[in-house]
């Protein structure tokens, strides 16, 4: 029995359906979008920054300011100690007391470790808030000040010799304590020379971003730019 034409026509139109659904549809299921293989590893190098890419250079640039800081205080820690050692020792007769020991410390014999030892801590102050020219100057300071020590700590020093019962070996170990604290002073004060525009300012990282900005006088922002290190005078402008 042949069909009746009134029930081809719908079969016919949902064939044409289905052709037109599939024209729409790609000619792979399968098929992945060109950007879809991609891992990161294949990104550009720089399409993505990582907020942390900043911290080994920030970090950098704090190693000498520590370095210096650790050396003036470790210095001032050995010129304290030593003040507080015997230096001078001998048996003395007091008559009815009989003989009796007499020592000096450190700071009876040389007067000069306890300031020694505060210019010190006053140069950790000073180094961590100061740059440039104005840290040069507190390096060369602080190398006269570690030198005084280290004379102090030789000064009258002697090895041997000493009589039964007297503490020879705190006498010597109290001037070279002296002379050590010497000369880590005299090196946090040539690192303060050295890294006088390397090493930042401790409080630097607090400054408002605008702050240089908001300033006029061309004056002050020039001996500010010379005691941060910066060269105004080398192409740039030293309000930036």
């Amino acid at each position: 029995m042949s069909e009746r034409p009134e029930e081809a026509e719908p079969r016919r139109g949902g064939a044409e359906a289905q052709e037109a659904h599939d024209a729409v549809e790609p000619a792979d299921v399968g098929e992945k979008p060109p950007d879809a293989g991609k891992t990161a590893a294949e990104e550009p190098v720089g399409s993505v920054k990582s907020p942390s890419a900043a911290e080994p250079a920030a970090a950098s640039a704090r190693r000498p300011l520590w370095t210096i800081i650790l050396a003036l205080l470790l210095g001032a820690l050995a010129l304290w100690g030593a003040s507080r050692m015997v230096w001078f020792a001998e048996f003395r007769d007091e008559g009815v007391r009989g003989t009796v020991l007499y020592t000096e410390p450190g700071e009876q014999r040389s007067t000069a470790l306890v300031p020694l030892a505060i210019l010190a801590l006053a140069g950790v102050a000073g180094a961590i808030a100061t740059g440039g020219w104005l840290r040069r100057v507190l390096g060369i300071v602080l190398v006269l000040a570690g030198a005084a020590g280290v004379w102090s700590g030789v000064d009258g020093i002697k090895f041997g010799g000493f009589a039964p019962g007297l503490p020879g070996t705190e006498i010597v170990l109290g001037h070279l304590i002296a002379a050590l604290g010497g000369i880590l002073v005299a090196l946090g004060g040539l690192a303060a020379i050295k890294w006088a525009g390397a090493a930042r300012k401790l409080g630097a990282r607090y400054a408002a971003p605008g702050a240089k900005a908001a300033r006029k006088d061309p004056d002050t922002e020039l001996w500010e730019a010379l005691s941060e290190g910066d060269d105004p005078t080398d192409g740039g402008d030293p309000r930036r």
